[in-house]
């Protein structure tokens, strides 16, 4: 593995060669002071918890929509998790944690309401119009919809931050996609400030992929048995999740069903996070990456799972898809929130005059194309309870 300490941390925490510097961040687009209390990326940080698309993330889905329970996982718990989990992975491979975490909390904001079942309404509305795509969205409120500060539009975060939230899953630009397929908001930015799309994003933006990964699948696990979708012994041919739920079972007999689920959930993602470190380590030590750009020319991910824990995650993948996000309940929940979503939109599209005045306003002053997006910045900002309030006042005539 790489020497450590080759870098040092805005903190005076020894990094490893590999780790992005704060102290070489190639800076923001909008020139600002340097802060000499924070790092770049704790600055991003914080902008990120400061905006307004972070705190509607309370009341956007994941799963159920916001009604169905107090203790199901919103957007805003989800992304805490990840955080948390990112931090972890990040301070025992010696990367720049502040980075990771600002990753962390801002990969979700341009999701929409009602999950992927209002992502799919609004894409397949927009398809006319260059379609509908979460990360892009996040691209565009960190660049253009929030507007806090009298200098600049979005929240002039560095290019790390923007370049691991676009990339954070791979490069973009690679055999058979070309800038023609990819989502027009991501290519116009990067024309202005190149986020090399061909290139894989550095460390700390794969720690927060690999995290959200990780607490996605066990807090669905967690949410699905507390929602009684299925049951603990439904998991117990899985690899892996069967295993440590008997393990839990022979520590402790009888142990009730709210301290068993909660029990192997929390011995999972310890270990998924040790298997992350261990194969990271691993490709480390066969790259020796010298540097963050080192890092970024490899050919493939440095973080990732081992291949037997992949084979295990896939087939807990396929056990959600088919026991969780296709069951009869939430497909009920998913129909209503594509329903919800397609309303808005054409109905906003048609009649942009029932817009409120600031989207109003601009959507008139827009071609098609333009009036289209704007609906759908509106549409993709809405919680779910504020959706559902909206398409019941625009739609209900005795609301």
């Amino acid at each position: 593995m790489p020497e450590q300490g080759k870098v040092i941390g805005f903190d005076g925490r020894a990094l490893a060669a590999y780790a992005t510097n704060p102290h070489a961040s190639r800076g923001r687009l909008h020139a600002e002071a340097v802060s000499t209390t924070r790092s770049p990326y704790q600055r991003d940080r914080d902008r990120v918890i400061h905006s307004t698309a972070f705190r509607r993330l309370k009341h956007k889905t994941q799963v159920f929509v916001y009604h169905e329970g107090d203790h199901h996982r919103t957007r805003l718990t989800h992304t805490l998790e990840v955080a948390q989990i990112a931090r972890s992975i990040c301070r025992t491979l010696a990367l720049d944690e502040d980075l990771a975490e600002a990753l962390a909390l801002a990969h979700d904001l341009g999701h929409t309401p009602f999950g992927h079942a209002g992502e799919d309404a609004l894409d397949a509305a927009m398809k006319p119009f260059g379609g509908f795509d979460h990360n892009a969205q996040t691209l565009r409120i960190l660049t253009k919809l929030e507007h806090r500060y009298a200098d600049f539009d979005g929240l002039n975060l560095t290019w790390e931050t923007l370049e691991g939230a676009v990339k954070h899953n791979g490069p973009l630009l690679k055999p058979g996609v070309t800038a023609a397929d990819l989502p027009a908001a991501i290519v116009e930015f990067s024309g202005e400030w190149d986020l090399e799309l061909d290139t894989w994003a550095g460390p700390e933006a794969q720690v927060a992929a690999i995290s959200d990964d990780i607490a996605y699948n066990n807090h669905d696990i967690d949410d699905g048995l507390r929602a009684g979708l299925f049951h603990v012994e439904d998991l117990l041919p899985l690899p892996l999740v069967g295993d440590i739920i008997r393990g839990v079972r022979q520590r402790y007999p009888g142990l009730e069903q709210g301290r068993l689920i909660h029990e192997t959930v929390r011995r999972l993602i310890n270990v998924m996070v040790e298997d992350v470190v261990a194969e990271t380590r691993r490709r480390l030590q066969a790259a020796a990456p010298a540097s963050v750009a080192a890092v970024r020319r490899l050919g493939g991910p440095v973080v990732a799972f081992s291949a037997t824990l992949a084979r295990d995650n896939d087939a807990l993948k396929d056990f959600l898809f088919q026991r969780m996000y296709r069951h009869w309940r939430v497909n009920r929940m998913t129909s209503r929130a594509r329903r919800v979503v397609a309303d808005l939109f054409s109905l906003l599209f048609r009649e942009p005059e029932c817009l409120p005045d600031e989207w109003g306003g601009r959507a008139r002053t827009q071609d098609e194309r333009g009036r289209a997006r704007v609906v759908a910045d509106y549409i993709a900002g809405m919680t779910d309870n504020y959706a559902l309030d909206e398409h019941r006042r625009l739609f209900d005539l005795y609301a």
